[in-house]
């Protein structure tokens, strides 16, 4: 039996009505129900996207600590339900067989990276900072201004001023920061005596 390509398609889409009218369920409807059967019994948490500044809403279903469905938060005032490709694909980058789940150190000179625990880490890092920070800090500094003289002319004259930082850390913020995130970040930079903070949303 030979079948024309204009044929074929038209019994394909005849046995798709067909069926759909056999089993009297829109595929909008066979959608819902699906995602009915994942939610089902499944705990409903509200919370923000976490890949930008803007903050849209996510509503998370998680069973047993698992996240088993995620969906734009139809009742948030930012979003109102959507999401951008990023937050949409939320779902999988939690539930990701690649995804990292503890931080990994590369030692100086050292050609592979290691697992270490969270602990470890965040102690290292402290110490870091506050070596760093600790050698490094200049609580005045010297500079030439200026100086207008009693004849009326202007000079050149070294002076030293109060400056309390330390030019050896810079910082370089990230996008998934809130706003309140960002007030303390910056509170706690300033406190550390930093002049280069950068923003990863303005570069």
């Amino acid at each position: 039996m030979s079948l024309s390509r204009r044929d074929f398609l038209k019994l394909s889409g005849g046995t798709a009505v067909a069926g759909a009218v056999g089993v009297g369920v829109t595929p909008q409807e066979a959608a819902a129900q699906a995602e009915e059967l994942r939610i089902a019994g499944a705990k409903e948490t509200k919370t923000i996207c976490p890949f930008c500044s803007v903050g849209c809403g996510i509503t998370a279903h998680t069973k047993d600590g698992k996240l088993v469905y995620s969906e734009g938060d139809a009742e948030h005032p930012i979003s109102e339900g959507t999401l951008c490709s990023k937050g949409a694909s939320l779902y999988q980058i939690v539930n990701n067989e690649t995804r990292l789940t503890k931080p990994r150190y590369r030692a100086p000179g050292a050609k592979d990276w290691k697992e270490v625990e969270w602990d470890w880490a965040l102690d290292e890092i402290a110490k870091r900072v506050k070596d760093t920070r600790d050698r490094t800090f200049k609580v005045t500094s010297k500079s030439k201004i200026k100086e207008k003289q009693p004849d009326g002319t202007e000079k050149d004259v070294e002076k030293e001023f109060v400056v309390n930082r330390t030019d050896a850390i810079a910082h370089v913020g990230s996008a998934a920061l809130d706003n309140e995130e960002c007030y303390i970040l910056q509170k706690w930079l300033r406190a550390l005596g930093l002049v280069y903070i950068e923003h990863q949303a303005r570069i």
